[in-house]
This record gives C-alpha cells, sequence and structure tokens, in this order.
C-alpha cells in the first residue's frame, strides 16, 4: 500500500480535514489531518484500509501546539501506518479512538495524564500511572520540577 492508496481512500470520506498524506519510510504513510475529522478518518483507516489494530497513541508537546499520534497495522497489507493531528496548546483536545480501536483506551489515558491532551467521549479518562489528583503533566515543556516542600505527598501507612 502506498500513500497515494492512503489518500484516495480518505480524501472522500475526510474532505478538506485531511491535511494530506506524506510518504513515511517503512510504512504505507503519513496521514495528517484536522482534528475534526479524527473519527471519520479512524474509521476509514480501520474499515476501508484494513488498518483493525491500534499499536500506539502518543503525544508530543511542540511548545506552540501539541501533535497527537496514532499507529495502526494491517495484517492484510503487512504494513503500518501513521495517523497524527495537531492541537492548540491552549485547547489541547481531540475525539477518542477508542471508540473505533478499544486498544487506544490505556494509550490515551497515559498522553492525557502526561501530556494533557484531552480525548472527548473518552470511556473511562482517568489516572493510570500517576497519582489521583496529580494535576501536572510530566512531559510538558512547561513543566517544572518541584521542590519537594511544593508538593503535598499523601502517603498511606498500612
Amino acid at each position: 500500500m502506498e500513500p497515494s492508496d492512503l489518500e484516495r481512500a480518505l480524501a472522500p470520506r475526510v474532505g478538506e480535514r485531511l491535511i494530506g498524506v506524506e510518504p513515511f519510510e517503512g510504512t504505507a504513510g503519513r496521514v495528517r489531518f484536522r482534528r475534526e475529522g479524527a473519527v471519520d478518518a479512524f474509521r476509514t483507516m480501520r474499515d476501508e484500509l484494513g488498518f483493525s489494530h491500534l499499536s500506539m497513541v502518543g503525544a508530543i508537546d511542540w511548545v506552540d501546539h501539541r501533535e497527537v499520534f496514532y499507529v495502526v497495522w494491517s495484517d492484510e497489507a503487512k504494513q503500518y501506518a501513521f495517523l497524527s493531528t495537531d492541537v492548540p496548546a491552549d485547547d489541547p483536545r481531540v475525539e477518542t479512538a477508542s471508540e473505533v480501536w478499544p486498544s487506544a483506551n490505556w494509550h490515551e489515558r497515559e498522553a492525557w495524564e502526561l501530556v494533557g491532551i484531552t480525548f472527548d467521549h473518552h470511556p473511562d479518562l482517568r489516572h493510570l500511572l500517576t497519582p489521583d489528583g496529580y494535576a501536572f503533566h510530566p512531559l510538558l515543556r512547561s513543566f517544572k520540577i518541584h521542590e519537594p516542600e511544593e508538593l503535598e505527598v499523601k502517603s498511606r501507612r498500612v
């Protein structure tokens, strides 16, 4: 499968929300879309192009914006493809992929927790790695290491 195959299938479904598909070494390509087209891109990749397995969801803080990326696999084509969307730093949200690929559930929780991306309509967006009530996103570039006296540490005695 080539990037042009991806673009040909995605363009009618995603429309102007599809930014483009570019070659990416060793994969079917990198699909870039506007966040408003997320669910249509996800469903087209799964239902029409056969990318039935989501391997990973991650996020990058580029300071002025954040990028959310998805790695999907097609058993039929024996290829990976990357999908990515940029979200504004002051409104870092995108629709969840967990309704299309249930494996996105924990990956999205991790991206929310560490980079601050909100996944709209996520079935269980809660802390996975940090304690409940932890208000920081440690992988943001703006995150500062706190002095111990600045953090309230709750201890539990057993």
